[in-house]
């Protein structure tokens, strides 16, 4: 492990060098590795609609572990966000749309919908670990069920629903997508009748 280190940093030195000396510019996917900071990440183009109309599991669960963009495109970060349920929850979309992909991705159970009239290219919502029981092409309404939540002890401490949210490339903070009132609800309250 630590030979290919060295190999690959003695590679991009030499890369760098050559580069300086034919007063070649090196692609930016390249010059981070010279040791100058890598890109940042792309901003997204437009604001991210809330069309969300149910949360993914629960009525109201707890955030295990909240949205945080990575500084850089590489950057490490937490690309979603992490709500608490059991295993065998119910894992249901959160607004209309059409499955992209439902299937197993390093392991675990992963479905992607994307999402109806949120633009060109559309939001994508991604769930994992899920036991699927839509398939892609599958169309969904806010709501309707995708599958229940597999066991992941080594994703969370506890058992947790991991949400993303995508358009194209982008990672974008899912909790965007619910609507004030359904963010800040709180518990229902009975009033004395007077």
């Amino acid at each position: 492990m630590r030979a290919k280190r060295c190999v690959r940093t003695w590679l991009g030195l030499l890369l760098v060098l050559t580069a300086t000396v034919l007063g070649v510019a090196l692609p930016s996917a390249l010059a981070w590795s010279s040791g100058t900071a890598p890109p940042a990440p792309p901003e997204p183009d437009t604001p991210v609609p809330s069309v969300a109309r149910a949360w993914p599991v629960g009525n109201r669960p707890l955030v295990v572990r909240g949205w945080e963009p990575p500084a850089t495109t590489y950057g490490r970060g937490h690309r979603g966000v992490d709500l608490a349920a059991l295993p065998g929850a119910p894992v249901r979309a959160v607004a209309p749309g059409r499955v992209s992909f439902a299937g197993r991705v390093g392991g675990r159970g992963v479905v992607s919908v994307e999402l109806s009239g949120t633009g060109e290219p559309p939001l994508r919502t991604t769930y994992g670990p899920v036991h699927a029981t839509v398939r892609k092409g599958d169309e969904v309404t806010a709501g309707d069920p995708l599958g229940t939540l597999d066991p992941s002890p080594a994703h969370c401490p506890t058992s947790c629903l991991h949400w993303g949210l995508l358009r194209a490339k982008t990672y974008l903070n899912p909790l965007s997508l619910l609507p004030p009132w359904l963010l800040d609800r709180g518990p229902s309250r009975l009033l004395p009748v007077t």
